[in-house]
This record gives C-alpha cells, sequence and structure tokens, in this order.
C-alpha cells in the first residue's frame, strides 16, 4: 500500500484551517495543522470583543473540537521558528521538527508600526484575540479609573486615539461611539460620558479608503453623529504611554492608543529572505506555490496574492478562505498528478459595520452599493455565517438581538489586571517649556 502524503500546515486562521478542512475530504493523505494557539480565532470580528459586545468565546474555537471528525488531519500547539523551503521541513521554537511533502505556510499576519517610537510599546494592535481582551480590559479599566478620581479626565483618561481609518479603526471608532454614548450610561451613572473623547487618525485623505466617495462621506456622517473626531491627512509621530504626538505637532494626551495602522507578515516570513515582497509577505506564482519550491504553498495574509488585474489582493478574510481552498485543490491535483490552475479570487464585495443600524457594503464585482440599515442586516449575516460552528453563530445572533433591542448584554469584564496599572503622570512631560499645550 502505498504511503499516505504528508501535508504541513503552518497557521490556523481562515486559509489554513479551509485548507485543511478540504484537504481532509482526499483519500491518501494525512495532515498536520500546527498553530502556535489551540484555538483558530475570527479576526473580523475582535473590536466587538475590545468594545465589549461580544464575549471571547463568540470569536475563539476549539481546533481540537472543530476537527474531530477528521481522523487524518493533527492539531500541534507549537510556536514555528524556522522552516526550510527545500526540504519542506518546519522547526519549532523547542527544537522538534515536522516534515512533509507538502508545505503550506499560512502563519497570518502581525501589526506593521512602522518604525514609529514608542508605538509597538505604548498602543494596543487589535490583530489577535490577545490584543482584543488587553483593549477591553484597558478600556475598562480607564473607565473605572476615571469614576473614582475624575482628576484624571484631565490626565487623558476618556481620551481614546484610534490608529488607522480603514475597516478595523473605522469600525473600531463606531462601535466605541456607541457603546460610550449609548451603553455605558446606565452602567456609569456618576461618569461625564459627554467628556469622552475618540479621535480617528489617518495620514490619508479619506476614511475607508477602499470604498466609494458615497460610502465614505456616509461613514463620515455616521462617525461623527457618535461623537468620533476625524483627523485625516495627519500622521501619528509618537506615542508616550501618557500622550500621542501628530504629524501637526498636535499632542493629545491619553492612555488608550488603539493601532489599526497597518499590517504586515507574521515573524516566520523573516527566514524566506528574497522571497518576500510588499509586507513582508512571501511572493508565490498564480498557483500560490513558491518559485522554485516544489510542494511548497503560500496562503492568506502571509502571501502576496494576485487578482484578475495582476495587482496584489487585499488582507481580507475571504480572500484568505478562497487561497485556502484553492490550494488544497492544487495540492489534490499535484498528488493526482494533474497540474494546479492559478487562483481565481470571486470578489464578492466588501462591507464595514459602523455603529448600530449603520454600515455600508458594496455587493459583487460591479461593487452594488448599500448603506444604512439593510447593509446593517446583511453584515450580521455574512458575518455570522463565516464563523466556525452552529453554536457560535447562535450565541453571536443573540449578543446582536440584546445590543439591537436595547437589552444590553455583552462582556465587559476586566480580567486583565495588568491593564489597571496605569502610569497617570506620564502626561506631565507634555506640559514642558516651549512644548505645544496638550490637547
Amino acid at each position: 500500500m502505498e504511503p499516505k502524503k504528508h501535508i504541513i500546515v503552518i497557521g490556523a486562521g481562515f486559509a489554513g484551517l479551509n485548507c485543511a478542512r478540504k484537504l481532509a475530504k482526499q483519500d491518501g493523505v494525512r495532515i498536520t495543522l500546527i498553530d502556535r494557539h489551540n484555538y483558530t480565532q475570527f479576526q473580523p470580528l475582535f473590536y466587538q470583543v475590545a468594545a465589549g459586545l461580544l464575549a471571547p468565546s463568540n470569536v475563539s474555537f476549539s481546533l481540537r473540537n472543530i476537527l474531530i471528525r477528521h481522523a487524518n488531519i493533527e492539531v500541534k500547539m507549537a510556536e514555528i521558528a524556522s522552516v526550510d523551503l527545500n526540504t519542506r521541513t518546519a522547526v519549532t521554537a523547542d527544537g522538534q521538527t515536522y516534515q512533509g511533502d507538502y508545505l503550506v505556510l499560512a502563519a497570518g499576519s502581525q501589526p506593521d508600526f512602522f518604525d514609529i517610537p514608542g508605538a509597538g510599546k505604548n498602543s494596543f494592535p487589535l490583530y489577535s484575540l490577545h490584543d482584543a481582551e488587553l483593549l477591553r480590559s484597558r478600556i475598562l479599566a480607564v473607565l473605572e479609573a476615571a469614576d473614582r478620581d475624575p482628576s484624571l479626565i484631565a490626565k487623558g483618561a476618556l481620551n481614546f486615539v484610534v490608529v488607522g481609518a480603514g475597516a478595523t479603526g473605522t469600525e473600531m471608532a463606531g462601535t466605541l461611539g456607541d457603546v460610550m454614548h449609548r451603553v455605558l450610561k446606565d452602567e456609569y451613572p456618576g461618569l461625564p460620558l459627554n467628556e469622552v473623547r475618540i479621535i480617528l487618525v489617518d495620514r490619508g485623505s479619506a476614511v475607508l479608503s477602499a470604498f466609494s466617495a458615497k460610502a465614505q462621506t456616509y461613514a463620515v456622517k455616521m462617525l461623527e453623529e457618535r461623537g468620533v473626531e476625524i483627523r485625516l491627512r495627519t500622521a501619528v509621530k509618537e506615542v508616550a504611554s501618557g500622550h500621542v504626538v501628530l504629524s501637526d505637532e498636535t499632542i493629545i494626551r491619553t492612555h488608550t492608543v488603539i493601532w489599526a495602522g497597518g499590517l504586515k507578515a507574521s515573524g516566520l516570513s523573516a527566514g524566506s529572505g528574497d522571497r518576500t515582497g510588499a509586507g513582508g509577505r512571501l511572493n508565490i506564482q498564480p498557483d500560490l506555490t513558491v518559485l522554485g519550491f516544489p510542494g511548497v504553498y503560500g496562503l492568506g495574509d502571509f502571501a502576496n496574492i494576485s487578482g484578475k488585474d495582476g495587482k496584489p489582493l487585499p488582507q481580507l478574510a475571504s480572500v484568505a478562505e478562497q487561497s485556502g481552498k484553492w490550494g488544497a485543490r492544487n495540492i489534490a491535483a499535484d498528488i493526482a498528478g494533474e497540474p494546479g490552475t492559478p487562483f481565481d479570487y470571486l470578489d464578492k464585495g466588501i462591507m464595514a459595520m459602523i455603529g448600530r443600524n449603520a454600515a455600508v457594503a458594496e455587493v459583487g464585482e460591479n461593487r452594488h452599493e448599500l448603506q444604512g440599515p439593510v447593509a446593517f442586516a446583511m453584515w450580521i449575516g455574512v458575518h455570522a455565517a463565516l464563523l466556525s460552528t452552529t453554536r457560535a453563530r447562535i450565541e453571536a445572533f443573540v449578543e446582536w438581538a440584546w445590543d439591537y433591542f436595547g437589552k444590553i448584554k455583552g462582556d465587559r469584564v476586566l480580567d486583565r489586571f495588568s491593564q489597571e496599572n496605569i502610569r497617570w503622570s506620564d502626561d506631565e512631560d507634555t506640559s514642558e517649556a516651549g512644548a505645544p499645550k496638550p490637547q
């Protein structure tokens, strides 16, 4: 009996998990799925965890539970330190090695701080479940502190700076505005929530730059209705523990800087040498393989994947999901002695949820535009459908229904106590002689 082909899949995000699941349906294969966590995460909803509208369990799912019916998938929780593309070998941080007939690199992405001083140390990215939980606890910590000691408001306790006006930043800012001005007024009756400032900063000239001008105008209106201040054509020069400095020399006192300013490939890409391109992502061929390395595939946010026009596709969940399934199909074809086919992305459109009853959607390749409650309902339906389990879909629907009809439930538990250790005196260095006056 011919031995089964062994496929190593690194990363259990949208790309890696969909690749493994589709390959598991093939006869004569065994799959080792390796991830640093024993769960998969639903990144598009992290901002709702951070805002306290969803619980962490609504957006994270046990890999072993999801894959329990796939006897030919072996899950390993490990941190991959390096890969050898020539031998299709992955080496873990503790020295274990995994070698396969095929190697699938779907290790995902990490925040790109663009070497801005203090950004990596003092801001809160939103690209993992851990990030979302830390941010949720920081938001609650500053609210509790300001409620206990109102003098901290002058030190920026109620100032929230969101860096990046793409989908993640816009959704975070709008939802945070909803939560602060609609949800929390009964929970914090003694806190002057009218003094909350949410500042959305972007070096570009538009909010939601990937959308149409009409959608951008609508998004700005919805953000402003939620009390969000928008500062475009403005970059962040420095992020300190008690303030941020903008490119126009404005200093904003804040202890909560939310980073949605950009992505780059995970650290594993550093070992790929000159085979990486924009964002440190792996350069791949149209069939998702790495040139010169038979049996090695790059998927999802870890790779620069081109669309029909030859331009790189954005780092979207739909791109990752489809590339995962396509990669699996091409591996199956290779095992059968058939050629792989170029990745053909089906563009279903883009959407963003700005707040309760407020969303924009551009559906299909022709970008049919929707706004308001209709787009909001579509957003809920699409995101619920993408969740990994039926239970998760039901739980998310229940949480959204509670929110929509005004009976807020949410998950506002301050369970990361490290976020309570805020150095409130750190904004005093902005008062030195000659320094611009902090806002």
